[in-house]
């Protein structure tokens, strides 16, 4: 009971930081929430402790309704807005940007250089195992599975299994037969 309490109070406390915290939902207490008013976390959404949120340049982050976040959770959104679709579970330890620094100008160190920026989104029903890594310019479609410690970059479509670092598509949900199938690396059923 003591913990509900908790939990309450702090999720309070994030509402003052963010720009919107959804009905019943419940917010451990973050490490760290940059650019707070850029931030709209959707209903009956559960996040534990440790996140660090950022938004920077006029980034947004909207987190969708029934979306389960695990502890140390650090997402960035830089110049646009970063979604993460409903019903989405997100293990513990895993980062997602849609921004990369840019590191081309010899003699300038990386953080004086600008920002790529790249739309990043997470699709509905998806699962993202623990301690993977989404990066800038990943699109995963509806219930996509990400692996744990994955390291994730590009398009991937509704319905497949990526694992890896790079990540890959593995498995695909064949909707001719109704299931899931081996694929190659380019998400070909084998």
């Amino acid at each position: 009971m003591i913990y509900k309490i908790k939990w309450l109070l702090t999720t309070l406390l994030v509402r003052l930081q963010v720009k919107k915290v959804g009905l019943l939902s419940y917010v451990g207490n973050p490490l760290f929430i940059f650019g707070g008013k850029r931030i709209i976390i959707g209903n009956k959404v559960r996040i534990f402790p440790g996140g660090r949120f950022e938004t920077h340049n006029g980034g947004s982050i909207l987190i969708k309704d029934d979306v389960s976040v695990g502890q140390n959770f650090h997402l960035i959104s830089s110049n646009e807005q970063l979604e993460i679709g409903t019903h989405t579970t997100i293990s513990g330890n895993v980062f997602i940007t849609n921004m990369d620094h840019n590191y081309q100008e010899i003699g300038a160190h990386i953080l004086n250089q600008e920002y790529k920026v790249k739309t990043t989104s997470i699709g509905e029903n998806c699962f993202i195992g623990y301690g993977a890594v989404i990066q800038a310019g990943t699109v995963l479609g509806k219930q996509c599975i990400v692996g744990s410690n994955s390291v994730v970059r590009g398009v991937f479509p509704a319905y497949c299994v990526i694992i890896g670092a790079p990540a890959r598509i593995v498995k695909r949900y064949n909707e001719i037969s109704r299931q899931w199938q081996k694929t190659n690396s380019n998400g070909d059923f084998i």
